[in-house]
């Protein structure tokens, strides 16, 4: 029996709520979640259009845990260090977009949805090996992303 997909949002019984998820994205976890914490409890609007800043690298995505070796940069207020994770917007971008296009058909009222739940968790790790002189071998592993997104009317 295959497992259900779940979320860890829970809605109330009376909630109107609209959900998508990217499973196993070959995209950077610690990237996917400073960005989900970053648009979480933003509007659909906004949270479109500072990933598409992103994308254009106009607009810094503020890293407050895995900053070890992240540059400072000056436009950025309240949070010195941040970095353009171009690829991971652009995942956990068409993740939104197809939680707004399961608002739509849900007849939810799209121009007042906002993002009550935006998480990122590791997935499965895709193992890879680099040959290496005198018949050695180094891992090449390559990291994946779950993304769990859900609008509900504001």
């Amino acid at each position: 029996m295959a497992k259900k997909n779940t979320y860890s949002y829970q809605a109330k019984p009376d909630e109107k709520i609209a959900k998508a998820s990217g499973h196993s994205l070959k995209i950077s976890p610690k990237h996917s979640v400073e960005i989900c914490r970053t648009i979480r409890n933003m509007y659909l609007e906004d949270a479109k259009a500072f990933l598409e800043d992103v994308i254009a690298k106009k607009t810094v995505v503020p890293f407050k845990r895995h900053n070890k070796k992240v540059g400072h940069r000056g436009d950025l207020q309240g949070w010195p260090s941040g970095r353009y994770p171009v690829k991971a917007a652009k995942a956990i971008l068409k993740v939104l977009e197809n939680a707004e296009a399961n608002a739509e058909n849900a007849d939810l009222d799209v121009e007042n949805l906002k993002l009550v739940h935006a998480s990122a968790n590791r997935g499965v790790i895709i193992r890879g090996w680099t040959p290496r002189a005198f018949g050695r071998a180094s891992p090449s592993n390559t990291p994946t992303t779950h993304i769990q997104i859900v609008l509900g009317e504001a």
